[in-house]
């Protein structure tokens, strides 16, 4: 007692430990908010934002909701994401107002009514909107500056899409999309982002609580199925994106197919009201019996002219020796197995989702049925990757960030969908695009396709012809080399040719001089090779550009840390 009362103690903990306190809990909140004074007039706790608007009533309601621990850092990005769109429109701040009031952390809340994931493996921070994957090694390739700093992933980044390439086992889903998934999972429950997850069945990215939909084609136990059609009443709209999935991959003409497809579904839609399944489909385009001429009674009978001189056209083409007709019937083939029987249908409208649904926070994760339908399961997400670049590009309001990630991109790259994501960073959307090796991409596409990305992530055990495809897209870059050489010195003066005949003696080497050149020389950033053997495991390769067009050279990148 004697010392506290000669150290003031009390005194000091009202000064230094009670604010150290809050801004232990300030910093749950807020992990990644700049060190402030607690209780001071920037302190993100005490909502300062607010108060200088004059709202001090709602301040100290979401204050006191902080000093309390009913607030999480998602209660935080969500309520401050409504209040930028209060700003934005002041109409809408007596809603504001009422709302925080009389719900205060739970204001605004997801319609899924989570107000946080079950789990959480990456480290996130919704104050930056980031998500840690990695260190920069302490490695002579990556710039000083930047060694052992932190290596975050954020939408201003993932809008210019991504691309990682790795063979299996090399951490790919583990360490990169595993984490942008749940930080997407995050920014969507904070009415911020919305997320697509597209995995093989049993390929645990997340645990099922921590979406809104899990769509699992082949499954019986799947309550959801994905609409073949992608939410479209346009028939040729429809038409153009479902041959991008059945044929995109081929070097058929995709104009073809596309036409083909719309002068069946057109009619039919006109003829049922809606379109067709697979089963319909699949008739139509092989010429079953009756099929097309059922169709056309029907339209003949609705009096549909325009559709009948459709109908007629398909009937003359399916005639060519070359009609694409017969390659779209054997691949929508694929999707008309017993597995696949119900779904794809398209009477019922409330099962299926489209992905138009992205305008919404909504987070959905597509388990495909690798293992029995490998070939049903390329066709799906192409599916996807079709629908999703047509949605975000035609959806009006684009301030959700839209993130498509594939956690398998096999056979899914086309020339389309290279044209489509190059649009995505005006659309404030991004895809992430996961290959074992670059040969799962034609020939021709592969260059495109890493021009296509912002983002290039090149994983260790890559081969030496992926490395030489990422270190053309890294290009070069100027490095000051020194060239040291030594020379012995002859001399014709006597008292110097004696000194140098004793310093032979004494040292037993001849006198010489040294030379050192230093020049400019081009180097490449990283070349083939060490891409190939240099990459320790458990590390990639990584460069980064944002939408705004700042860009980083490749860094090597430590996942495990």
């Amino acid at each position: 007692m004697f010392f506290g009362r000669l150290g003031n103690w009390p005194e000091i903990g009202r000064r230094y430990v009670l604010p150290l306190k809050r801004a232990r809990r300030l910093r749950h909140v807020l992990p990644g908010a700049a060190p402030v004074a607690a209780g001071g007039p920037d302190d993100p706790a005490e909502w300062p934002q607010l108060r200088r608007a004059g709202q001090h009533v709602v301040a100290e309601r979401l204050s006191e909701e902080v000093r309390a621990g009913r607030m999480n850092d998602v209660d935080y990005a969500r309520i401050r994401r409504a209040w930028h769109s209060v700003q934005a429109d002041p109409q809408r701040l007596s809603a504001f107002v009422d709302n925080v009031v009389r719900q205060g952390a739970g204001a605004f809340v997801h319609p899924s009514g989570a107000r946080d994931l079950p789990g959480r493996g990456a480290r996130s921070d919704l104050a930056t909107n980031q998500v840690r994957i990695g260190t920069a090694a302490d490695h002579p390739r990556n710039p000083y500056a930047r060694r052992t700093t932190g290596v975050a992933l954020e939408p201003a980044l993932l809008g210019t899409s991504l691309l990682a390439v790795g063979p299996s086992g090399a951490g790919k889903t583990v360490r990169l999309v595993r984490p942008v998934v749940e930080s997407m999972c995050l920014q969507a429950l904070a009415n911020r982002a919305a997320v697509v997850a597209v995995t093989a069945h049993g390929t645990v990215l997340a645990p099922d609580d921590a979406f809104d939909l899990v769509i699992a084609p082949g499954r019986p136990d799947s309550t959801h199925d994905l609409d073949l059609y992608g939410g479209s009443d346009d028939p040729d709209e429809a038409a153009r994106v479902l041959a991008e999935a059945l044929v995109g991959d081929l070097t058929a003409d995709g104009r073809r197919a596309a036409t083909a497809l719309a002068q069946l579904i057109g009619p039919y839609r006109g003829v049922h009201g809606h379109f067709p399944a697979v089963p319909e489909l699949r008739d139509l385009l092989g010429g079953a019996p009756g099929a097309l001429d059922g169709l056309r009674a029907a339209l003949q009978a609705a009096g549909g002219t325009s559709q009948l001189r459709e109908l007629d056209a398909r009937a003359r083409q399916s005639q060519r020796a070359d009609d694409v007709g017969a390659l779209l019937a054997d691949r929508i083939a694929f999707l008309d197995r017993p597995a696949f029987a119900g779904f794809f249908r398209t009477a019922e409208p409330g099962r299926q989702f489209s992905l138009r649904a992205v305008e919404h926070p909504l987070r959905v994760r597509i388990d495909l049925p690798e293992r029995g339908h490998a070939e049903a399961s390329r066709i799906i997400a192409r599916l996807v990757l079709a629908q999703f670049t047509e949605a975000v590009l035609s959806r009006s309001d684009r301030s959700l960030f839209a993130c498509l990630v594939l956690d398998d991109a096999t056979h899914t790259v086309t020339p389309d969908s290279i044209r489509a994501v190059q649009r995505l960073r005006s659309a404030h959307a991004g895809v992430v695009l996961a290959l074992r090796t670059l040969e799962d991409v034609p020939e021709p596409l592969r260059g495109p396709l890493l021009g296509a990305v912002g983002c290039r992530m090149a994983f260790a055990g890559l081969g030496p012809w992926d490395g030489g495809r990422f270190a053309e897209s890294w290009g070069k870059e100027w490095v000051q080399t020194k060239d040291v050489t030594n020379r012995q010195i002859i001399s014709d003066e006597p008292l110097t040719k004696a000194l140098h005949f004793m310093r032979r003696v004494v040292t037993g080497r001849a006198a010489t001089a040294e030379a050192v050149t230093v020049r400019e020389v081009e180097r490449e950033r990283w070349s083939a090779s060490e891409l190939a053997h240099s990459v320790p495991a458990g590390h990639a390769v990584l460069s980064l550009a944002s939408v705004r067009g700042e860009h980083t050279p490749p860094l090597l990148v430590d996942l495990r840390n």
